[in-house]
Order: C-alpha cells, then sequence, then structure tokens
C-alpha cells in the first residue's frame, strides 16, 4: 500500500490497482449469532399447538415446515416477527441495535461469529462496497447505525486508520477529489453509497413493487418463497447500483467480482438460479459468487462459483 499526503490526509495512491471486489451479506447466523427470537406456534404429539420463541438459526430450517410450525394464531405474522422490526421511529432505541451490541460483546468475550464475520471485518477494513440483504423488516438508517457499531467495537485503531485511507483513496481515484471531509463526514458518504435491505420492510416492498417484473413474481409466489424472491431483487437493486456508479466513473474496464453469503439453503439455491438465468445475462463479464454458510463446522462456508468472468 503506497499513502501519499492530500489535503494533510493519508491516501492510499494504489486503489487504482485495486481490482473490483464487492459482497452481499444476510446478517442473522451469517455475521453474528443475535439473541432476536421468532415466535411461533409448534404441533406437540398430543395435537395441541404450543407457543416457541425460535433462534434465527433454527428458524431457517423449519421455516418451510408449515406442518409443524405455524404463526401465532394471535397476531400471526406481525406477532411472530414482532422483534424483526423497528418498533420505534428512534434508531438508537431500535431492538436490531441492542440485539446487534450483545451479539458483539458475545464476540469480544470469545463466542464464534458468523461465518462471514471476518469478510464484512476485511471489506470495511479495505472499503470497498457491500449490501446488507436480510429477512428482517428494519430500516436502512437502522442497519447503517449496526454498522458504525460494528465498526467502532471490532475494527482496532490501526484497522480503522486503514479503512479511512482506503475510502479518501476511493474517493481520490474514483470522484477526483483532492479536498477530503472529516473523518466522520468520509465514513458516512462511505455507508451511505453501500446498500441496507431488509426485504419486509415496508419501504423496500413497496419498491418491489415498482418493478414490473418482481411485483408480478411475487404476488404469484407462495408465502414461503417470497422472501426468496425479496433476496432476488434485493441483489439484483445492489448489481445495478455497483453497474451505475461503474459506469459514472470509468470503473467497468476493470475486473468486477460480486459475493453473495447466506445461511439458508433456500435463499442460496434461489439466488444462485436467479444470478445463472438472469443477472449474468445482463451483466457480461461480472464474476458471481455464492457461499452457503449452513453449515457451522466450515468456517467460510461452501463457495460456489456460479458464474466465471
Amino acid at each position: 500500500m503506497k499513502l501519499e499526503m492530500i489535503d494533510s490526509r493519508l491516501v492510499n495512491v494504489d486503489i487504482p490497482l485495486r481490482d473490483f471486489k464487492f459482497y452481499i451479506f444476510d446478517w442473522d447466523d451469517n455475521i453474528l449469532h443475535m439473541p432476536t427470537r421468532v415466535y411461533l406456534e409448534k404441533l406437540m404429539p398430543d395435537g395441541e399447538w404450543k407457543s416457541v420463541a425460535i433462534p434465527t438459526s433454527t428458524f431457517a430450517l423449519i421455516r418451510t415446515d408449515t406442518k409443524n410450525y405455524r404463526f401465532p394464531s394471535q397476531g400471526g405474522a406481525a406477532a411472530a416477527y414482532r422483534d424483526f422490526t423497528d418498533s420505534t421511529p428512534e434508531v438508537e432505541k431500535s431492538a436490531f441495535i441492542h440485539d446487534t451490541k450483545v451479539a458483539l460483546q458475545r464476540v469480544l468475550q470469545g463466542e464464534k461469529p458468523g461465518p462471514s464475520f471476518e469478510t464484512l471485518r476485511n471489506t470495511l477494513r479495505e472499503g470497498r462496497l457491500f449490501a446488507v440483504v436480510t429477512a428482517r423488516g428494519h430500516a436502512p438508517a437502522t442497519i447503517r447505525e449496526a454498522l458504525k457499531i460494528f465498526i467502532e467495537t471490532i475494527l482496532t485503531k490501526e484497522e480503522k486508520e486503514e479503512m479511512m485511507q482506503n475510502l479518501r483513496g476511493y474517493r481520490w481515484w474514483l470522484d477526483k477529489m483532492t479536498k477530503f471531509g472529516s473523518d466522520e463526514e468520509e465514513l458516512d458518504y462511505y455507508l451511505t453509497m453501500c446498500r441496507y435491505h431488509a426485504v419486509t420492510n415496508p419501504d423496500f416492498k413497496r419498491m418491489l413493487a415498482n418493478d414490473a417484473d418482481f411485483s408480478l413474481r411475487i404476488t404469484e409466489a407462495s408465502n414461503v418463497h417470497q422472501p426468496e424472491l425479496a433476496k432476488e431483487f434485493a441483489v439484483k437493486d445492489f448489481v445495478e447500483h455497483l453497474f451505475h456508479i461503474l459506469e459514472r466513473t470509468g470503473g467497468l474496464g476493470k475486473s468486477v467480482s460480486i459475493g453473495f453469503s447466506d445461511d439458508d439453503v433456500g435463499n442460496v439455491q434461489a439466488v444462485a438460479e436467479y444470478i445463472t438465468e438472469e443477472l449474468s445475462r445482463k451483466f457480461e463479464g461480472f464474476k458471481f459468487v455464492v457461499y452457503d454458510t449452513s453449515d457451522p463446522t466450515l468456517s467460510n462456508g461452501r463457495k460456489v462459483v456460479v458464474v466465471e468472468e
């Protein structure tokens, strides 16, 4: 890494030598093992339905088992996912922020994080664009705040300094900037350029409903498969977002690789098929890689190269 002083700030001027690697992360049990629970009813051997609180890791395995699990008879889906939405407009009071802090503290105390935890850490340190695509219902601002907490809690002082040098490097190269804002302003700009899609959030649903193709597909899909379709749409949105940035900045001539990681096998299969059948044709030359992180014994998940460059 070659550093130069520009506007009295250290800037990584080797950034133009990099290839373009971008990442799309599921959050729960892929980045962090969150303490959040899904509230369902389970069919017992005696034929009665019993209220149960399911960890997200278990829910990923049983979410299609409509024979043995159902939404609460009182409140339905809203009651089941009540901790997965923003119950207050104040971001800092969101259950997601609270649970993220708890999960990060557990990591600091020695608990093993999700398989893509280190990939996110390196993505932030290197200043690369990314997306968070989750089945939750939080607002983008809530998820963005969680990323700030991740940076503050997990990155070392040296890693934060490296991140800022890289962020200024991208601004110097792609945006032709020689005057920089404060570290806080540059970090905010970077995080704003990333994408945060909680696919059960009302604003996301409205965005999906305005897409000519996906609005029809989502209405025809079963309740079980709607989350998979929503994640496909979120992936498409991020890839299009990247394409427009690279087109604007003249970066389309570089090697472009996009990785998607998720611990839900259904989501992995659906996104891999969508990339193969749709995105690879629209974005020729892009390399797409999918990581199945459902097996906790694999430290980085199972890598599947869906489309080569």
